[in-house]
Formats: C-alpha cells, sequence, structure tokens
C-alpha cells in the first residue's frame, strides 16, 4: 500500500486570492477577523504563516496544513549596490526573476516578470533568447511584488513598519520584466486591478508601468476598456523592416497600427507615452533612425528614454556579436532627437552586475 507523502507545494496558495473578500471565502471555516489579519499580513509581504504574529500557534499550525502563503519560492538571491535580483521558482519548477531597483536616494522601483520565458525572440534580450514557458497567474505577478516588498523592508532602518508604511517603502512598479505582458493580459489585468485595490494594496495607477513591443490587439482593448496606466513602447527604431528584424513579433504587429492604438489610448484618458530605445552598437544608432523615431512620435504625447544595451554574453545580430554603443553614438543620437525638441532621458545602468538590467533577465540558472 502506498503512503501519499504530505506535499506543501500541492496546497492552495492564499495569494490567488488577493481580494478581501475572496479572501474571506477561502478562510470561511475561520472567523472573518482572521481573515482580515491575513490579508494585512500578506499586504506586508509576508512569506509564512509564523510570522503573523497576532494570529494564535494553534491556528498557524492548522493554516500550515491547508494553505501555503505564496505559490513560489525564492531559490537564489544576487545583491548589488543598486539592484537587488531575486529568482523565484513556482509551484511547477519554472523560475522567473524579479528585481528592486535603487536610483541611489530613498525611490525603489520593483521590476516584475509577466511570462516565464517570452516568445517574443527580440535579438538583443536574453529572456528572448530562452523561448516561451508559459504566462505567469496573476498571484505570481504579485507574489513578486510582495517578495521585493520584503526584501525592500530588510534594507529599512525605520523599525516597525505600520501598514501605511508598507505602501511607501517601493515607489514605483514597472512590469518589464520576462515576458511581453500584452500576450498576458488577462492575467495581468487582475494583476494591476489588485495592486490598486483601494482596500489593499492601493497602489496609484499612475505608479504603474507596463512595457510592451506592441501587440496591437491588446493595445487596443487597453484603449477602449483600460486599465490607464502608463504605457512604455520599446521601440527601438522607426525603421519598420529593421525593427522586425531586430524584433520578430513586430512583424504582425505594424507601426501604423501600434500608433492608432497609443493615439485612442491617450484620447480615453491615457497619459503620455515613454518610447523606449535600446541603443545597439552600430545598428540602430544614425542620425535616420533618430529621425525615424521623431516621425513615429509626432502628433503623440511621447517621451523617449534612452537605453544603452546591456551586455550579455552570445548575443548577435546578422551573425555579428551585439555591442553597446560607444558614447560618441549615444551623444550624437540623442543629439539629433533634441534637435527636434524632443523630450530625451538615458536610462542608468542600474543592476548590471546582478544581470538584472534591461534585456539580462534570465541569464542566471532561470
Amino acid at each position: 500500500m502506498e503512503i501519499e507523502l504530505f506535499n506543501p507545494k500541492a496546497l492552495p496558495a492564499l495569494t490567488e486570492s488577493l481580494y478581501l473578500n475572496e479572501l474571506e471565502f477561502l478562510l470561511s471555516d475561520f472567523p472573518k477577523y482572521r481573515s482580515k489579519q491575513i490579508f494585512n499580513w500578506i499586504l506586508k509581504g509576508a512569506d509564512s504563516f509564523d510570522k503573523m504574529s497576532n494570529i494564535p500557534k494553534p491556528l498557524r499550525e492548522e493554516l500550515k496544513k491547508k494553505f501555503r502563503v505564496f505559490s513560489g519560492e525564492i531559490v537564489s538571491c544576487h545583491d548589488d549596490s543598486d539592484a537587488k535580483k531575486i529568482v523565484i521558482e513556482c509551484g511547477d519548477g519554472v523560475k522567473i526573476e524579479a528585481v528592486l531597483l535603487n536610483d541611489g536616494g530613498q525611490r525603489h522601483t520593483a521590476c516584475v516578470s509577466t511570462q516565464a520565458g517570452c516568445p517574443c525572440g527580440c535579438v538583443f534580450c536574453k529572456t528572448g533568447s530562452l523561448g516561451f514557458k508559459r504566462d505567469l497567474t496573476s498571484a505570481e505577478i504579485i507574489e513578486q511584488y510582495l517578495r521585493l516588498l520584503n526584501v525592500r523592508k530588510t534594507l529599512s532602518s525605520d523599525g516597525e513598519i505600520n501598514n501605511d508604511q508598507y505602501k511607501q517603502l517601493i515607489d514605483n512598479i514597472v512590469i518589464m520584466g520576462m515576458g511581453e505582458p500584452l500576450l498576458n493580459l488577462g492575467f495581468l489585468r487582475k494583476a494591476i486591478s489588485i495592486f490598486t485595490d483601494p482596500d489593499g494594496l492601493n497602489i496609484s495607477k499612475r505608479r504603474i508601468t507596463v512595457s510592451t513591443c506592441g501587440i496591437t490587439e491588446s493595445l487596443f482593448d487597453i484603449a477602449k476598456n483600460g486599465p490607464y496606466i502608463k504605457l512604455a513602447l520599446s521601440l527601438t527604431t522607426a525603421d519598420e523592416k529593421k525593427r522586425t528584424s531586430l524584433m520578430p513579433i513586430t512583424k504582425s504587429n505594424s507601426l501604423s497600427k501600434i500608433k492608432e492604438a497609443l493615439f485612442l489610448f491617450q484620447k480615453n484618458g491615457g497619459g503620455r507615452v515613454t518610447l523606449e530605445i535600446p541603443l545597439l552598437g552600430g545598428i540602430n544608432t544614425s542620425e535616420k533612425d533618430a529621425s525615424s523615431v521623431y516621425k513615429f512620435a509626432k502628433g503623440l504625447k511621447a517621451a523617449v528614454n534612452i537605453i544603452p544595451w546591456n551586455p550579455v554574453d552570445d548575443l548577435e545580430f546578422n551573425g555579428s556579436p551585439l555591442r553597446e554603443p560607444d558614447k560618441k553614438e549615444t551623444d550624437e543620437y540623442i543629439k539629433t532627437l533634441m534637435n527636434f525638441n524632443m523630450n530625451v532621458t538615458t536610462r542608468l545602468h542600474k543592476g548590471r552586475k546582478v544581470m538584472g538590467a534591461c534585456g539580462q533577465l534570465g541569464s542566471v540558472g532561470t
């Protein structure tokens, strides 16, 4: 006779029910006020019942037999002065990465993933070279933020932190990690709803940015139905032929349709769009490339964010290894855009030492 061993990974995760009424239903065998206490602990990032100090120990032991708090586990951490990267193993064994970025002062940003791997195949992105494994659930998206909240707490010297202070520990959320968010719109939308729930995390939509290659069907959906978070378009170049060779997913997502969707997004209440330019040495650094960005942006409320390519081994284009743009290339590219009176910023190289910068996720054991 086979003995069935207890497997905690098979238990339902409470983070699958992160609206208070859902959690109350899941925990209906317990007094309602206990659900509220547990809910508040989860919003603080508590990753085990043992940390829930106002829950009696016998009840904590009972909860352990029936539930997990999170569905995944942190399997490694990678620390640098300006970034902390965590690798999370999900319940089915796939691994994802999330990063806490520090601007050098008191501002912290959580960068979270929406897919394990990525189907887009952008030649300059490590995640794209891994292929696609699966979409992440809304709980798996939210859990990354809550895990990073715990990381942020360890960096704080403020002593005991109350519920409202927890919400201020991380200033912004950028959904720019592994995967293409708009190919996972259903779970993304629910995650954003949980992030912004007034009775829960209560994070302002203005503090959430979603980065996309430009999936037109989903862009039109967001433009018509929200959520009206901040949008960042990974444009790279507005030379359509070159763009499709660098970003294969764009073959079925034309720039004209993307721009139409962005116009609609802004007409219906969306704000300024950020045009992200991963700058690849000798590939998209020409004056013609910069001019194409200006032409694409015409009529939109847009700013340009220059992202000098972050090195990743073994990535190449047309048979040649990719390289960082040199200072002259970068300066001349920026100068061209500024001559068009465009709003231009350059992203700082944060997270490089832990392979947690833009385009590097998936480089450590994923």
